[in-house]
């Protein structure tokens, strides 16, 4: 996982300990930055450049051991740009692990210069943690729970093998959500057709069972619910997503010629969702 010092990392690397914990696999902290000096040699303190540097990583080492006694814990310190070093990182990983700020309106669309083209071109599953909630907020929320965003064609099978997996792992149930927006003849003044959004409802929700079905025999011990929302499937997916545990959203990975870029289901969930977010590359 990318290290650097804010909240947001640190909640990140709580995160990523847990989660590597429960797969029962290590963890790598990692933290990059082009300007690091060579290793000194037996150097003090107050003439070692890295020392800051080496005390962070050091220093989030020492917690995750405490809280984590039979996790493997390494700690890197790589001079290379963040970008590059966390996307080698990610191909060599079963998922990057990244912080994320929790930003409203307008400057939610920043996420920041690393963290957006490493999810959007990642190779694995990176997954976007914000800062953890105050004490009080985690006491309010009923409801844990993976959160997986899915259209009825092309939701590849990495996408739906992370979600069930993260679910089998963390023993708690999967919700399984699928946005769908009326059509504009089903839009009366009064509200919504109801003859389309039955229609509409039950085929898609035939469509969402069979889609699922390999999935129950392949992780039978994973709960599993669905749920069709007659709405834009962004706004459908963050509702859904309220005090879940983790949000699972896909990216199609690109073609040759095209540049990687994310879905506007995957915008949404990373600018306004409140749960830890994972975005899975897929065919």
């Amino acid at each position: 996982m990318g290290l650097d010092g804010s909240p947001e990392s640190l909640a990140a690397a709580r995160w990523a300990a847990e989660e590597a914990e429960k797969r029962r696999l290590g963890l790598r902290l990692l933290h990059a930055w082009p300007m690091l000096a060579p290793e000194p040699a037996h150097a003090a303190a107050e003439v070692d450049q890295n020392y800051w540097a080496r005390r962070l990583v050091h220093t989030a080492q020492a917690e995750l051991r405490a809280r984590h006694p039979g996790l493997t814990v390494i700690g890197n310190l790589v001079p290379e740009d963040a970008q590059d070093a966390l996307l080698k990182a990610a191909s060599e990983s079963e998922m990057l692990v990244l912080g994320s700020r929790g930003m409203e309106a307008v400057e939610s669309y920043f996420l920041g210069d690393v963290s957006m083209p490493v999810v959007a071109r990642a190779d694995r599953p990176v997954v976007l943690v914000r800062a953890e909630p105050a004490e009080e907020e985690v006491r309010s929320t009923s409801s844990r729970r993976v959160v997986v965003a899915l259209k009825l064609h092309g939701s590849g099978q990495e996408l739906l093998d992370f979600a069930f997996r993260t679910a089998a792992a963390r023993e708690v149930p999967l919700l399984a959500v699928h946005g769908r927006s009326l059509p504009l003849h089903a839009r009366m003044p009064w509200g919504a057709d109801h003859e389309v959004s039955e229609t509409m409802t039950r085929e898609a929700q035939q469509e969402l069972t069979k889609v699922l079905r390999p999935l129950h025999a392949k992780y039978p011990q994973v709960q599993v619910s669905e749920s069709i929302r007659l709405m834009s499937p962004g706004k459908a997916v963050l509702q859904a997503a309220e005090g879940a545990t983790l949000l699972v959203v896909g990216r199609r990975t690109h073609r040759h010629g095209i540049a990687p870029h994310l879905g506007p289901v995957a915008h949404a969930a990373l600018h306004h969702g409140r749960c830890p977010v994972a975005v899975v590359p897929h065919d």
